[in-house]
């Protein structure tokens, strides 16, 4: 597993900053940091308080110089456990030499999403979770969606039998609570959260850091539920592996990956490049063989770089983008046009991502300023309909309505200060501008969203350390939002014309009781202003025609106020690691945004979904993690959430028009929200040539809408939990130091716990879909090339 812990072991000066030690006066101190008798290459090396230090060559050689007195050398270096020892400098030379242990819990990783700044996990004031590539790929994700189910307080569900449209859930709400960053910047736009998740593959994945609660007053709106921070590959050492997966979904139907990497470093390590590629073909599967998928055709081709310059030691130009082309289509018939079908739903998304950052320190490195500048732009050509079933010249008239076409940009540009200061606090101030424009037209059903958002932010926060014991992080954010929306279907027409300004206080408190022991708690109040969400931009199909969603008339600001408090235990003695989360949390949410089936049928044939401010709602439960690993060889983690979710007063779910047999449906908790969810990793690593992973994740019951008639009448029905189980075994062969081969194989979904009761034909729920994303399906593939 050495190749993997190296590819892991990110180039140390993006994660740590030293002041390199000239050849000043002093103890000259010198060794080498290794980890089972290999060199760690980049290794951080620095005394003190870490301000003075250098880095290690490749080999993991290093030389500083010591100052005359009593000195703490320390060693990090990313994927492994920090180490420290004393040293009396008094003139002669001192050789001192590191042996690292694996980080198998990631409790010494740093991570930024908490305070926008590089601090380790362990000790941040605010809880955050990570999901690192060696659990991608135990758990065979291909893409983000499939692997973000491994942390407390997480849900990804597949909402669209037609399309394939997934959301994650933070702490029980809906996707578009929860703001998706990439690279730390808020660039995945409302569209892109509609099928992005299966769009970011994980082989270009460094790391995905997720907070739970409010975040508005760092990212502004919508973080009401939490962050997730999708952080792509930076170049790490002179590598390239190619890799090709065969999959068969049921045993039929195959889905094909291939995928690449590599990366180069300058021998004076002042600049560097990665690429990577991704490509995916899966041909459609039907669950129940009435001729409509279950899980759609896709065609996914992801290209990407990333690359820095270092003009000085104090400054840094980092530069990352990312293209995707993916085709889906679901339905039937996928070898006519779409417009001859009884439904179908097809998407030919472009999507071109980029980013800017430029990050310049003081001399003392107390200080750090960042400039960047990010952007997402995309292009879709979209069907959604088809004949319904029928073949009256009327329908097939109709059918040609359907065709739609996109354009979304989203643009984020902004400074941001760091302050050290002598007593160790830190003050971190920033300002952000983001413009979000949405133009999403089917002009053959009078469908229009026209919309754009412009924010203009400011945040400031302290980090305040009276003693080592004790940590009170006190920030807000005052945001100045501009929504400018035309919505329009069927002839039914809105506007929303916004100008306000939110504030979004913050503060945290974090208390060491035991040296092992940590107490954490915080407030946050988060906002999300009145525009088009993920959900809106999705068109399901419900009786043979499409069912669209449009904002009601004077639709407010909603608001929330979120609180947690948390205790976690963690131990590091000799080989053994061991980490215990047990966090709660209370949100209350004001005039949530509620989607409410309108019971009316549109003159084209089409249903009306709108979205209005609803009852005052409460999500409240508890998240647990427990992580075991005795030494490196073993691994376990075991982690889920019990959570209840309460509207103060029955909210309407479907609004009746008088249809007979149709009547008001009011709920009281929310649809689509297991009250009990979690997941299991369990890893055996006997050595460096094979490793055994078992994970799995489990759903429990839970109230899911289901469309029964023209209208959009909804029967509300409890189904039943699933546990969704997985086995991978991996090989790996080095022929020589410069190439390596890895095999592996294994099963998804083991038990074959798939829903039953998928609705069937022409006229179905196509929304009407939950558990896990796919039946029992096997795997097998090979890696190969140059890790170290």
């Amino acid at each position: 597993m050495l190749p993997l812990r190296l590819v892991y072991t990110l180039l140390v000066l993006c994660c740590y900053t030293v002041t390199v030690i000239g050849q000043e006066s002093g103890t000259p101190v010198s060794g080498q940091v290794t980890a089972q008798g290999k060199p760690v290459p980049f290794a951080a090396v620095f005394l003190g308080d870490g301000v003075k230090g250098v880095m290690a060559d490749e080999k993991g050689v290093y030389a500083l110089s010591a100052p005359s007195g009593r000195w703490t050398v320390t060693v990090r270096a990313q994927g492994y456990r920090t180490i420290s020892r004393e040293i009396l400098a008094e003139g002669r030379p001192v050789s001192l030499h590191f042996e690292l242990i694996e980080d198998a819990l990631g409790l010494d990783e740093v991570v930024i999403s908490a305070t926008r700044n590089r601090v380790e996990r362990k000790s941040t004031p605010v809880v955050v979770s990570t999901l690192r590539p060696r659990l991608l790929n135990a758990t065979q994700s291909i893409s983000v969606a499939d692997g973000l189910s491994f942390a407390p307080g997480v849900r990804v569900e597949t909402n669209c039998q037609n399309c394939g449209f997934t959301q994650v859930r933070l702490n029980g709400l809906d996707g578009s609570y929860t703001q998706i960053l990439l690279n730390s910047r808020p660039v995945f736009s409302s569209l892109l959260g509609v099928y992005g998740l299966e769009q970011i593959p994980s082989n270009i994945i460094e790391r995905v850091e997720v907070v739970r609660s409010g975040g508005s007053a760092l990212y502004g709106s919508n973080a009401v539920a939490g962050t997730v921070n999708i952080i792509t590959k930076d170049p790490i050492l002179n590598t390239w592996e190619v890799g090709s997966t065969l999959a068969l979904i049921d045993g039929q139907q195959p889905d094909r990956i291939l995928t690449f990497n590599t990366s180069s470093v300058a021998d004076d390590l002042k600049s560097g490049f990665t690429l990577y590629g991704n490509y995916r073909n899966r041909d459609p599967y039907d669950a129940n063989d009435d001729g409509f998928t279950e899980i759609v055709k896709l065609r996914n081709t992801t290209v990407g770089a990333k690359a820095f310059y270092r003009p000085s030691d104090r400054s840094r130009i980092s530069l990352n983008l990312t293209a995707i082309d993916e085709y889906r289509r679901g339905g039937d018939r996928l070898d006519l046009a779409p417009q001859f079908t009884d439904i179908t739903e097809e998407l030919d998304h472009d999507t071109f991502i980029g980013g800017l950052d430029y990050e310049l320190k003081n001399k003392e490195h107390t200080s750090l300023f960042q400039f960047y500048t990010s952007a997402s732009y995309t292009q879709r050509e979209s069907y959604y309909g088809g004949l319904g079933g029928s073949r009256t010249p009327q329908d097939s008239a109709l059918a040609n309505n359907a065709f739609g076409n996109t354009d979304d940009l989203a643009w984020v540009s902004g400074a941001q200060g760091t302050h050290t200061l002598d007593n160790s606090d830190v003050l971190t101030y920033g300002v952000e501008f983001t413009h979000t424009a949405t133009e999403d037209q089917i002009p053959g059903y009078n469908r229009l969203i026209d919309q754009s958002v412009n924010a203009l932010g400011g945040y400031a926060q302290y980090e305040w350390k009276p003693n080592d014991r004790f940590i009170a992080l006190l920030g807000a954010r005052l945001d100045h939002v501009n929504v400018n929306g035309d919505y329009a279907v069927g002839g039914i027409n809105r506007e929303v014309d916004l100008d306000q300004t939110a504030f979004s206080p913050r503060i945290t408190l974090s208390y060491q009781l035991l040296k092992e022991l940590r107490l954490r708690g915080g407030y946050a109040r988060g906002f999300r202003a009145p525009q088009a969400f993920n959900e809106d931009l999705h068109i399901s199909s419900v009786g043979g025609e499409p069912q669209f969603v449009i904002l009601s008339e004077d639709l407010q600001t909603e608001y929330s106020n979120a609180f947690t408090a948390s205790l976690n235990y963690t131990r590091t003695r000799g080989l053994l690691q061991m980490d215990f989360l047990l966090e709660g949390f209370y949100t209350a949410l004001e005039g949530p945004f509620t989607l409410v089936s309108t019971g009316a049928v549109l003159g084209n044939g089409s249903i009306l979904e709108e979205v209005r401010n609803g009852a005052p709602a409460r999500v409240y439960g508890t998240n647990f993690e427990l992580g075991v690993s005795p030494d490196p060889k073993w691994q376990f983690q075991l982690g889920g959430t019990l959570q209840n979710t309460q509207y103060e007063e029955p909210q309407l779910l479907f609004e009746s028009d008088g249809t007979p047999g149709e009547s008001d449906i009011f709920i009281d908790k929310f649809v689509r929200v297991p009250d009990i969810y979690g997941y299991l990793n369990t890893a055996w690593i006997p050595g460096e040539g094979f490793n055994l992973d078992l994970t799995g994740t489990y759903t429990g019951p839970m109230t899911v809408p289901r469309v029964v008639s023209e209208t959009g009448f909804v029967q509300l029905n409890r189904v039943q939990a699933f546990f969704d189980l997985n086995l991978k075994l991996e090989s790996h062969i080095d022929f020589t130091d410069d190439f390596m081969v890895t095999f592996f194989g294994g099963i998804r979904n083991i038990f074959n716990s798939y829903q039953d009761d998928f609705d069937t034909g022409p006229t179905r729920d196509s929304d009407y879909i939950y558990g896990p994303a796919a039946p029992r399906t096997f795997f097998f593939g090979l890696k190969f090339g140059k890790l170290h």
